[in-house]
């Protein structure tokens, strides 16, 4: 006899979001080449909330080629695997939505590089090479896996409400 895992809130699985992109700094961008999915390994600073991502990106990198050329997007982030664990069972979350350069006019722009900067100490000479932007990824659907049987969905409408 099968046994019903154990029903998370809302409020558990947004502990658990934040968890993820806390602990993971690199997640993997997919964008469209030639209306195929490329993907790239990529550092990403989340915002307030899942509805936003921030890449340093440089204009010479494939990725950012394809954004230019067509803005729908994919970040896909998991907790590293584990030789002792199930590969299956890993907690994992995949975004969509689209992107854009942040403006260097933008009101949050000075906020936003501040805090990646924080985070990727290490990029902070790349904001002074020409081809490197700061890009927004506005993500409109959020699909969160915690483990078997606990996927759980949300919309940006209302992004801390997650669905079984």
């Amino acid at each position: 006899m099968t046994q019903e895992p154990h029903a998370l809130s809302p409020k558990q699985v947004q502990q658990a979001y934040e968890e993820l992109v806390g602990s993971v700094r690199v997640g993997n961008l997919l964008t469209l080449q030639d209306g195929r999915p490329f993907g790239s390994h990529v550092p990403f600073l989340p915002g307030y909330d899942w509805t936003s991502i921030y890449l340093h990106l440089s204009g010479l990198a494939h990725h950012t080629q394809n954004l230019r050329a067509n803005p729908l997007v994919s970040v896909f982030v998991s907790e590293p695997d584990r030789p002792e664990r199930n590969p299956l069972a890993l907690k994992r979350l995949n975004l969509l939505g689209t992107g854009a350069p942040l403006a260097e006019s933008a009101v949050d722009y000075a906020r936003v590089k501040d805090a990646y900067i924080r985070k990727f100490p290490q990029s902070a000479m790349l904001f002074d090479f020409a081809d490197f932007q700061l890009w927004e990824l506005r993500m409109e659907q959020a699909h969160f896996v915690l483990g078997f049987g606990q996927a759980f969905g949300a919309q940006a409408s209302n992004p801390q409400h997650w669905i079984h």
